[in-house]
């Protein structure tokens, strides 16, 4: 470090910086010390991008430096290099989160867009406490909806029911085949358990289980629910906070599906 030059230890310095500062405004939010609007759309996305930009701008200028001295030194092109193509790739990885946001609007994803399994009251009470985004009408345009308004005319004129059949048509019910619906309530307690879910809570009577999912970073919790009916189990996943979910909630269920039918020798 004491034979680099000042403007090479800078770079060194600011690509250091960079991986600290993402994750002080993602754990930042999942400890509570400020807003997920503050962790995830201002220091992340909105301040984010510049901060990159500057990253690249002054490696840029010490890669210039670096290839303009005499004797060039490689040691100090490549950390110059890195201070470009490091920012660059976290921008494009940027570009790819909101690219992926767009191709999932929504954050309320079930397998019955007709009748979604319902939440219990106790569950409903815990997204109220926490802020949480309110439940959707499956049936209404998301243009005539709260959250969404705003929204491209094209994605306005959609309903959940609509955009879930087509964005997500490969989700479905479970069948219980030869399953009781006793069995499947363990079953899917129990796939919920081993995808690390915290409460979960089981109605036999009901023919429910809930359970609460949340993403290691920033700490989102998502609600999910399975309802066992007397043919097939229904799933539906849905966010606290945000409008899209980044097809988390769609993963999630299919996963979700797929340990229940191991358990319960179905596909």
């Amino acid at each position: 470090m004491k034979n680099l030059a000042w403007h090479t230890k800078l770079v060194l310095a600011m690509i250091a910086f960079l991986p600290i500062y993402f994750m002080i405004a993602a754990l930042g939010t999942k400890i509570g010390l400020w807003s997920w609007q503050t962790g995830l759309g201002a220091m992340t996305f909105s301040a984010g991008p510049y901060l990159l930009g500057i990253v690249a701008v002054v490696a840029l200028i010490s890669l210039v430096i670096g290839l303009l001295k005499k004797p060039r030194l490689k040691h100090v092109i490549a950390i110059a290099a890195l201070g470009v193509l490091i920012p660059a790739g976290m921008f494009l990885s940027f570009m790819s989160v909101r690219s992926t946001a767009g191709e999932n609007p929504i954050h309320d994803v079930a397998t019955d867009t007709a009748d979604p399994p319902a939440f219990s009251a106790e569950t409903m009470a815990a997204r109220a406490e926490s802020g949480a985004n309110p439940l959707s009408d499956y049936q209404v345009p998301l243009g005539e909806l709260e959250l969404y308004k705003g929204s491209a005319p094209e994605l306005a004129i959609k309903s959940h029911a609509q955009i879930i059949n087509d964005t997500y048509a490969n989700l479905s019910p479970l069948p219980l085949g030869g399953a009781s619906q006793a069995d499947a309530v363990a079953a899917v307690a129990a796939a919920m358990g081993s995808m690390g879910f915290s409460d979960i809570r089981q109605n036999a009577e009901e023919g429910r289980v809930e359970g609460v999912a949340e993403t290691f970073w920033f700490g989102f919790k998502d609600d999910v629910v399975a309802r066992i009916g007397e043919n097939e189990i229904d799933f539906r996943s849905v966010s606290r906070v945000g409008r899209s979910d980044l097809g988390a909630n769609a993963k999630r269920i299919a996963e979700l599906r797929e340990r229940v039918a191991t358990q319960i020798g179905q596909r």
